[in-house]
């Protein structure tokens, strides 16, 4: 995957891990690291990993103290009792990205059916798109597949940009 062309200058990624296991230091975070990693590939300055438990406070208190264009969360968004990141994520939300949402579902569901479980969601809050993927890597390499298109257009209305 290439650098992204359209990406408007300096624009700032935070990646958000939510994990019981990966936050109690039972199990590595291989998710948080890897898209991270992808979206600094695709030209974003990415701060550090934030690692949070599955528990709707500490989620919204790390979106919230977020300072960045785009954030994406991985982890939480499945049908486990613990997945609660949709239910954090989506009352912060200002405007509803669905059509983002529901390609993240649909994109790679031939290979993996499943992939229509996911509850996740996409929005704004103020100027920053907010997007939440799965935990595992192949969900996180799949959403920053369908992401990268589209992110920067989606950050350049953000800031005020033409159509």
């Amino acid at each position: 995957m290439g650098a992204l062309t359209d990406l408007p200058p300096g624009s700032r990624a935070t990646v958000i891990t939510v994990s019981d296991r990966s936050h109690a230091g039972v199990r590595p975070d291989t998710s948080g690291p890897l898209l991270a990693s992808l979206l600094a590939d695709l030209g974003f300055a990415v701060a550090p990993v934030v690692l949070v438990p599955d528990e709707v406070a500490a989620i919204v208190a790390a979106v919230l103290a977020a300072d960045a264009d785009l954030v994406v969360t991985t982890g939480g968004t499945g049908l486990s009792p613990r997945d609660v990141t949709p239910e954090a994520v989506g009352p912060l939300l200002e405007r509803l990205v669905p059509g983002l949402a529901e390609a993240l579902r649909l994109d790679n569901r031939g290979a993996v059916p499943t992939s229509v479980l996911s509850r996740g969601v996409a929005g704004t809050i103020d100027r920053t798109l907010v997007v939440t993927l799965p935990g595992s890597t192949g969900g996180v390499r799949d959403g920053v597949a369908v992401l990268a298109p589209v992110v920067g257009h989606a950050l350049a209305q953000l800031r005020g940009g033409d159509h």
